[in-house]
């Protein structure tokens, strides 16, 4: 999953198959599959598919062009390609880095409407490779499902039909990075509870330098997380943090103020000019 540039996106690697009938292409011969080179795929019709929320998509021509056409004697048509997709997936961060998210992928006719041309999953359509062969370092695979729909536009009626993968964002790497370091930086911020009031310079350098390292841990969060507008879960986090760091530090100077106004100095200071406007005249 990447989330650089103009929006969130995923690459993936597919094989993709339709199938369909077209009864000129039927023939009597002993033979009942006839598999075809690349070549011919160009001089019968294929079903003008395309991928509505992909970004880029490339074919795969080494050592030949990864393509499989087979025709039945009853017209029955198996035509296969390998692709590799970069697909637009919208994510919602508000509960990052505890979210949850199904990226699509969306296919359909871009000429023929429902009318003309209609696609229907099969069934057990949809498999997916084994997980260890997936490059998914922050998120876990937690299935796929597929559907279709009819999108209304101006040029008719098509049938689009979506893959969701489903996907949950691991904690490991969060957890390590931000949530244990704010949290030790919280209860360092603590430990000048048990320094004598008296100790001016080590209670303020323990309270700036622990709410300067709260600024530098949240700066970093943010570069985790593509630019949004709302709160996230791990900004509420940080900001709490910042706030117990921030009031540990605010509690030694209402301490240290309101100490240095009951010594005996200040004290008398205040009886001696009580004295002097009761002096007679």
């Amino acid at each position: 999953m990447d989330g650089e540039g103009t929006g969130p996106e995923y690459q993936i690697d597919i094989f993709f198959a339709q199938t369909w009938t077209d009864s000129r292409l039927r023939f009597n011969s002993t033979m009942k599959i006839l598999t075809l080179n690349s070549n011919m795929v160009g001089l019968i019709w294929i079903p003008d598919t395309i991928f509505r929320n992909s970004k880029t998509a490339e074919a795969h021509w080494i050592t030949t062009p990864n393509q499989l056409l087979r025709i039945w004697n009853d017209g029955k048509i198996l035509y296969t390609l390998r692709l590799t997709i970069n697909a637009e997936c919208q994510l919602q961060l508000h509960n990052f880095p505890m979210d949850e998210h199904s990226c699509p992928l969306i296919f359909s006719s871009y000429g023929y409407p429902k009318e003309e041309m209609i696609y229907r999953w099969r069934k057990n359509s949809v498999e997916a490779a084994d997980q260890k062969s997936w490059r998914l370092y922050q998120f876990d695979f937690m299935g796929l499902r597929n559907t279709s729909e009819i999108v209304k536009t101006s040029a008719g009626d098509y049938i689009v039909m979506t893959i969701y993968f489903d996907l949950s964002r691991r904690m490991g790497y969060f957890t390590i990075q931000t949530y244990i370091p704010c949290i030790l930086t919280v209860v360092l911020s603590w430990v000048s509870f048990w320094i004598k009031k008296d100790a001016t310079p080590a209670r303020t350098a323990l309270g700036i330098t622990t709410v300067l390292t709260m600024t530098t841990l949240s700066t970093i969060a943010r570069k985790s997380l593509p630019r949004v507008s709302y709160v996230t879960a791990m900004d509420l986090f940080v900001t709490v943090c910042f706030l117990f760091v921030f009031a540990a530090l605010m509690e030694y100077a209402t301490l240290n103020y309101y100490s240095s106004c009951k010594k005996p100095t200040c004290t008398k200071k205040k009886k001696s000019v009580r004295s002097e406007h009761h002096c007679p005249s």
